[in-house]
């Protein structure tokens, strides 16, 4: 009975996008916003339950849309956008963290955006960016 029921499933969703890493973050974003409706519905109007409401539909509208979409190509680029910005951010964010923890080293950051590291304890230095040429001055 259940193996009919799951080869219909599997027939059906033949082609289709299914669950990816974006439609699991927006599920999340989903039941987050679930819950902020339950919790502000103790205490706001109905304006605000109803534009909660609102963005409760469409988030599921948009989550069943990428799941049963048939354009595999576009939802894959979707994907792939959100999966580059997630990892740039962990990706700072675990840089960031090893900066913080490196007691041995003084970090300064050019106008570029490059990152320079000079050993602690040298006084007054003057930093040549490597990758504009920009002239740093700071305090070790």
């Amino acid at each position: 009975m259940f193996y009919k029921f799951r080869c219909a499933v599997a027939r059906f969703m033949y082609g289709r996008n299914g669950m990816d890493q974006l439609n699991r973050a927006l599920v999340w974003v989903y039941l987050v916003v679930c819950v902020l409706r339950a919790i502000s519905q103790v205490r706001h109007s109905n304006t605000i339950l109803t534009v909660w409401d609102a963005v409760i539909w469409l988030l599921f509208i948009f989550i069943m849309y990428r799941m049963f979409s048939k354009n595999l190509n576009q939802r894959r680029i979707e994907n792939q956008k959100f999966m580059s910005a997630l990892w740039k951010a962990k990706n700072n964010a675990a840089g960031a963290k090893a900066r913080r923890a490196d007691k041995d080293h003084k970090y300064f950051t050019c106008k570029c955006g490059a990152i320079c590291r000079v050993p602690v304890g040298k006084g007054k230095v003057v930093i040549t960016c490597p990758k504009c040429g920009n002239q740093i001055q700071g305090k070790t």
